[in-house]
């Protein structure tokens, strides 16, 4: 089972910062989990929320705000951090490696989405980057969006345990998953990895920061697990037993 930092190593560095996927490989996670969405002036930024004021305390909409602004917010002392930046999604892409894997979140909640999907679906094909990126929305007319145009990006689909099971799941799953199906742990049973697996999608689990579900997650097959502790989680993993 792959580890993946969430948002980066989250709960040591400023979430969705290069601090934090820095930090999260230094933890030897296999790689790590962001947010991805368009600001005012086209640019992909790397950032989870919609407006700013928690991450800044700044009452800003990231997709109506240019980057000449975004790109001098401080988005890690209102967090408890020192201060950091947001960070443009081209320049993350530069720690994936043979050995690094991202898996890129497209944050979009509204039936257009401005382009964001077709932009970010052009920089990864541009990138080169292969099986090492898979690509993941709550969305699925994000997903269609860049299965019309980017048929083999790896694709996944972010399953929200706070909407209708059937819908997502039975509807548009096999419409917009590739590779992937990204479940909370609280909906991940033996049967439904079993099931995913024979449809040939890989298992990706949000957000696991305790070890003991972690290990119940392996024990079934999870191929992923994204948290906010890539160290403190490996760590334990590593020293904790077998399950019977």
């Amino acid at each position: 089972m792959r580890i993946l930092g969430h948002r980066g190593a989250s709960a040591d560095f400023p979430e969705n910062t290069m601090e934090a996927f820095e930090g999260a490989l230094a933890q030897k996670a296999d790689g790590f989990e962001l947010d991805v969405m368009r600001c005012a002036t086209g640019e992909l930024v790397v950032c989870h929320d919609e407006w700013l004021d928690r991450l800044s305390g700044l009452h800003w909409e990231v997709l109506t705000t240019p980057w000449w602004k975004l790109k001098d917010v401080d988005v890690g002392s209102a967090l408890g951090f020192r201060p950091a930046r947001i960070p443009l999604l081209e320049d993350v892409l530069d720690l994936v490696s043979s050995k690094v894997f991202c898996n890129v979140e497209i944050k979009c909640e509204t039936t257009d989405d401005h382009g964001l999907s077709l932009a970010v679906g052009e920089l990864l094909s541009k990138r080169r980057l292969g099986n090492q990126v898979f690509v993941s929305s709550f969305n699925p007319l994000c997903l269609v969006r860049l299965a019309g145009a980017f048929p083999r990006l790896r694709r996944g689909l972010l399953i929200d345990p706070d909407r209708a099971w059937v819908p997502q799941v039975w509807g548009w799953l096999p419409f917009t998953a590739r590779t992937s199906v990204h479940p909370h742990f609280s909906q991940v049973t033996t049967e439904r990895v079993n099931r995913w697996h024979a449809l040939e999608l890989e298992v990706a689990v949000w957000t696991v920061d305790d070890v003991d579900e972690a290990r119940r997650l392996r024990a079934m097959g999870v191929n992923w697990v994204i948290t906010n502790k890539p160290g403190e989680l490996r760590r334990q993993l590593k020293r904790a037993q077998p399950l019977d």
